[in-house]
């Protein structure tokens, strides 16, 4: 996955602290290291996801399965507004669309880089059941 953050060796870049912290509560269907897939599980009624870059399609699809059954979720993504998943799994979802100022220092969760690594690309928060 070293394609999306400059120096990564992984997949796992946790969300930073500044935008988790609004979501204290929320479950998260793909932590770091979790137990179950969370492609595979059902989802909780409010769900903060911040998946791994490398299943973006595979995720966006996820959630469009899981908003129509209602669910209230808070994607963080990269701001990647002309790929085909966005097209045709999250944008007809009508979501709240908040773009995020500047690039995000992604959290290194496999220790791979020293520090917090700021994105090569701009993310953004889709509100989706809002």
């Amino acid at each position: 996955m070293s394609g999306y953050i400059s120096k990564s060796k992984g997949d796992n870049w946790g969300t930073p602290k500044n935008i988790m912290d609004n979501y204290q509560g929320y479950f998260d269907p793909c932590p770091y290291k979790y137990k179950d897939d969370g492609l595979l599980i059902e989802w909780k009624e409010y769900n903060f996801v911040n998946p791994p870059f490398s299943k973006l399609k595979e995720f966006s699809k996820k959630i469009y399965e899981e908003a129509k059954k209602n669910k209230k979720i808070v994607l963080l993504i990269p701001a990647r507004t002309d790929t085909k998943y966005f097209h045709n799994y999250l944008l007809p979802l009508n979501p709240k669309i908040e773009f995020i100022k500047g690039r995000l220092k992604y959290i290194d969760l496999d220790n791979t880089a020293k520090k917090p690594l700021s994105a090569p690309f701009p993310s953004l928060l889709l509100h989706i059941n809002f």
